[in-house]
């Protein structure tokens, strides 16, 4: 089983990602670790950045996934994603069960103000949540639970059909009428 945690910087995606890989007991990969220096020196300078700058990260990210799925292991990835053309680049041949961490603007630039050492300033969240499409076909969970709560709430999910894990499934399955 391969999982992506997506969601915009500050949402927890690291924290979750490698929380829900230790009780599944799996491999976990940080995608910021597949930022080319340049990316993360753009990044650091509060520059946003732009498809062809995207485009080999999300190929070497695409890459891993590729290679675990092959194998048959499973793996649990932080990586943003958060356009839909990025996630189809990520999900080229390779079936991914999407987890969206979904979380207030207020909230998310409160974390990214009060955590150490990271290249992405909170100065950039304007521009995170411009880029965020949400996803239709993800477990979305509420990143104002405390982290075993949200990796309970993640395990939880993956154990019901595919069919009702997305918050966009429709809530009332009901049974359409065939006429012939």
């Amino acid at each position: 089983m391969i999982i992506l945690i997506m969601g915009v910087s500050g949402s927890g995606k690291t924290t979750i990602g490698t929380l829900l890989a230790d009780a599944l007991r799996c491999s976990f990969l940080e995608g910021d670790s597949l930022h080319s220096k340049e990316n993360i020196e753009k990044m650091s300078h509060g520059i946003p950045l732009n498809d062809c700058d995207r485009a080999p990260w999300l190929a070497a990210i695409h890459a891993r996934l590729l290679e675990f799925f092959k194998r048959g292991e499973s793996l649990v990835v932080a990586c943003s994603a958060l356009e839909q053309q990025y996630r189809e680049v990520l999900a080229n041949r390779v079936p991914i069960t999407w987890v969206y961490l979904k979380g207030s603007k207020k909230m998310i630039r409160w974390r990214m103000n009060h955590r150490q050492k990271h290249f992405m300033k909170a100065n950039m969240l304007d521009s995170q949540f411009e880029a965020l499409e949400e996803p239709f076909d993800a477990i979305v969970v509420d990143i104002s639970l405390p982290s075993s709560a949200i990796v309970s709430q993640i395990l939880a999910r993956l154990r019901q059909p595919p069919a009702l894990q997305n918050d966009a499934a429709p809530k009332n399955l009901e049974k359409k009428r065939v006429v012939g």
